[in-house]
């Protein structure tokens, strides 16, 4: 009588192979899913690379415009992305180097190019101004100030990273 409490129906081991394989398929068919989504949380990112954009010495207190260009790489593409900066040194002495972004539709500002507002970062689109810090001028189309490039100083070179917004720069 204790053998038949053990015995697996035919049913019961139909019901826990088939179970089983359904299980493996769909764990099969998840895993890549899975893997899409959460991929960008886990890949590391590169950091914050630094490139050599100018002597120090070629620094001054009128803002300058320095170009250079960023290794890029996009999934198995890699590629070599032109920058621009606006670099001077303010009253103290302290480097400050400036997206040339406007912050309105992402036209590229320049200085001193409207005669009307002399000593101001002028965008052409639609005729946005910034102050020598890149602070918006109130009443012109800029909602927000230019943005920051991370820096450091080594060997008498500056370096540029990444552009930030000014709360975080």
């Amino acid at each position: 009588m204790s053998d038949n409490k053990h015995r697996v129906t035919r049913r019961q081991f139909l019901n826990y192979t088939l179970t089983g394989v359904g299980g493996f398929m769909a764990a099969g068919m998840l895993m890549p899913m899975l893997r899409f989504a959460f991929d960008p949380i886990l890949r590391e990112t590169a950091g914050t690379d630094m490139v050599a954009v100018a002597d120090v010495k070629e620094i001054t207190t009128e803002p300058k415009r320095f170009d250079f260009k960023v290794k890029v790489k996009d999934a198995w593409y890699e590629s070599e992305e032109p920058r621009s900066a606006w670099v001077y040194k303010d009253e103290k002495g302290d480097i400050i180097a400036l997206s040339p972004v406007c912050k309105h539709l992402g036209c590229t500002v320049d200085w001193n190019t409207d005669k009307n507002n002399p000593n101001h970062f002028f965008c052409p689109c639609h005729y946005g101004l910034y102050t020598k810090d890149g602070t918006n001028v109130p009443g012109t189309p800029p909602t927000a100030p230019l943005d920051r490039y991370e820096f450091e100083v080594k060997d008498g070179k500056l370096y540029l990273g990444k552009a930030k917004p000014r709360g975080e720069a």
